[in-house]
């Protein structure tokens, strides 16, 4: 199926460029696109240990490409709910090797799972494309990192740090006004330190320091996002809020992601970052061709009106 840009809807898009550049490679965000979860730690929550060989990331990542990944997303720092931090040096041997033979060997996209400013250093330097940080450039050194990467960077809303986020997570206002003002405030904070809106992406960070109730009325209410104008990146492939809610153990989750990621897209995400590529692309796909034939049509009634 060919896509074009996206139409016109009753309710306005946010307005951002329909084209990302992400370092050499350009990416069309007129249509919404799916981000592979590559974890090259050993102690991820769905598939840790399994990619830790630069083998078998290769071949993961290969297999992603051709099931219709738009990117592959490297991480060597599980973010999971009471994970430990990574030593820098520890993250950068795990991340380098791979995010070098993925450009060499199958010139990816390759975005960079990653809060550490030497990482984002080094992978810009080895020809990644994005740095998707869930500190949102909070830590020592990130934001001026980032600023010198060149490179659009996502950035997500979190409540604490993975060895504590989710003990007994709570907020004085509605999730999704907390996680707009937070955002927001760093949307500002960088754009004073001269990193431009045009390089930015957000994340409203599904499961960092939130309950299964913050969850299920972020996404529901997940359009409230576009009033930041900015492209919406959002990742709840196999998380515990499908397994709360359905009773499913991880390798159990995936229809349910797979409603969560059509339901995302509905909401106004523009990439939607997965474990399952193949079945999540097609999701989103027949997901997308239903809103879009919804838009046209009504932008065909209105012209008749």
């Amino acid at each position: 199926m060919t896509f074009t840009a996206r139409p016109t809807p009753s309710a306005p898009l946010a307005q951002f460029p329909s084209q990302l550049r992400c370092g050499r490679h350009l990416l069309d965000l007129s249509f919404p696109r799916v981000m592979g979860v590559l974890n090259v730690t050993p102690d991820s929550f769905s598939d840790g240990g399994q990619h830790v060989a630069l083998d078998d990331a290769l071949r993961r990542a290969e297999q992603m490409l051709a099931e219709g990944a738009a990117m592959i997303d490297v991480g060597g720092e599980s973010t999971r709910p009471g994970a430990s931090p990574v030593a820098e040096q520890q993250e950068l041997d795990r991340v380098a090797p791979v995010v070098e033979a993925l450009v060499r060997e199958l010139d990816a996209l390759v975005s960079v799972d990653t809060s550490c400013p030497a990482v984002m250093h080094e992978a810009s330097a080895l020809g990644a494309g994005m740095i998707n940080d869930v500190r949102a450039l909070e830590r020592d050194g990130a934001l001026a990192a980032a600023m010198g990467s060149g490179l659009p960077v996502c950035l997500m809303h979190r409540q604490g740090e993975p060895q504590n986020m989710q003990q007994a997570p709570a907020y004085d206002k509605p999730i999704e006004e907390v996680v707009v003002d937070y955002l927001a405030a760093r949307v500002a904070e960088c754009e004073a330190a001269g990193l431009r809106r045009h390089r930015l992406l957000v994340d409203p960070g599904f499961g960092f320091g939130k309950t299964v109730e913050h969850n299920l009325r972020l996404l529901n209410r997940m359009d409230i996002l576009q009033s930041l104008g900015l492209p919406v990146l959002a990742g709840m492939s196999r998380k515990s809020m499908i397994g709360k809610v359905l009773g499913r153990p991880i390798d159990e989750r995936l229809p349910g992601g797979l409603a969560l990621a059509a339901m995302a897209v509905e909401r106004g995400a523009s990439i939607v970052r997965v474990h399952d590529v193949g079945p999540t692309v097609d999701a989103v796909n027949m997901a997308w061709a239903v809103w879009q034939e919804g838009c046209e049509a009504s932008t065909r009634k209105e012209s008749n009106a």
